[in-house]
């Protein structure tokens, strides 16, 4: 999507995510994505061979219920985002993301504005919060996997993603953008995976979708969200289940900026061009839950 800089740090959108933001020297922006191109969904293909994996990351979000997330490992973006037209604004803190006590990191947005923030529409109406591993760890490669319950409800918005550790230098969507994981409250059964990049960001991002079968719900369950990414080929899966592989091949001889290293980003957007915004039948407060985020590599 777009790229812009929030009241705190800042932030960028990609069609429909948004971009991490760093603190001090490191500010993030987020690619978020508006609508998948036509036709993008790609055939099953068989997932990479795995081959000795060592953990490079990890966070099974263990601690006491109301603790906040582990500031060696995360930082929480402030601030709102006018690029995608988002409602919250997201908070530091435990505010809107602490442990569980259950071995799961909850995002939850609420329907709310205790700290009087001010968004780009005027007071804001929502909270929520969003982290990012910028500065902290950043890798090239590897298995990237996080295990999620996604809230339910119009307007949700919630996303697993990546953006190039390049990002304060040459801006998005030259950084490029995986996203990893995102859905949509009105597409309560499908999840989207996309790469945004120089001539292909926005509306233009390569990705397809994966649902599920008879009519259940992301919001159902817990899924696990993953791709496999090597030297010029990412593979995206659900559940283990291989729906998309992309490769220089499929961006029509534009610049393939992914064989470099990305850092994380989780967050739960209210709102914007993409999703609507809520509406009476939203619940909140909506709560996305991780119950682990993990990589791996074989390098």
């Amino acid at each position: 999507m777009t790229v812009h800089r929030p009241h705190h740090p800042a932030r960028t959108h990609s069609r429909r995510r948004r971009t991490a933001l760093y603190a001090a020297s490191l500010l993030c922006c987020s690619a978020l994505l508006a609508t998948l191109p036509g036709g993008a969904s790609a055939a099953p293909v068989p997932a990479p061979a795995p081959g000795p994996a060592a953990v490079v990351f990890a966070d099974e979000f263990d601690g006491p219920a109301g603790s906040a997330v582990d500031g060696s490992k995360w930082q929480l973006e402030t601030g709102d985002n006018v690029n995608n037209h988002e409602r919250q604004y997201y908070t530091g803190g435990n505010s809107n993301a602490a442990l569980d006590g259950q071995g799961n990191l909850v995002i939850t947005a609420r329907k709310e504005n205790p700290g009087n923030y001010q968004c780009w529409y005027g007071t804001c109406e929502y909270t929520s919060a969003r982290l990012n591993t910028a500065g902290k760890f950043s890798a090239a490669y590897g298995h990237v996997e996080a295990r999620i319950k996604v809230p339910r409800g119009q307007g949700m918005w919630p996303a697993f993603w990546m953006l190039g550790d390049d990002f304060g230098n040459v801006g998005w969507p030259q950084s490029g953008e995986i996203d990893i994981m995102e859905n949509v409250g009105f597409e309560p059964g499908t999840v989207h995976g996309t790469l945004h990049g120089p001539g292909y960001s926005g509306a233009e991002g390569i990705g397809a979708g994966y649902t599920l079968p008879d009519g259940a719900a992301f919001a159902d369950d817990f899924h696990t969200f993953a791709v496999d990414w090597a030297p010029d080929s990412i593979t995206w899966s659900v559940d283990g289940n291989v729906f998309q592989r992309r490769t220089p091949a499929d961006l029509g001889g534009k610049e393939w900026v992914f064989n470099k290293p990305f850092f994380l980003i989780l967050n739960l957007a209210v709102g914007g061009f993409w999703p609507g915004d809520p509406d009476g039948s939203t619940p909140f407060p909506s709560q996305l839950v991780i119950d682990y985020v993990r990589v791996t590599t074989n390098h």
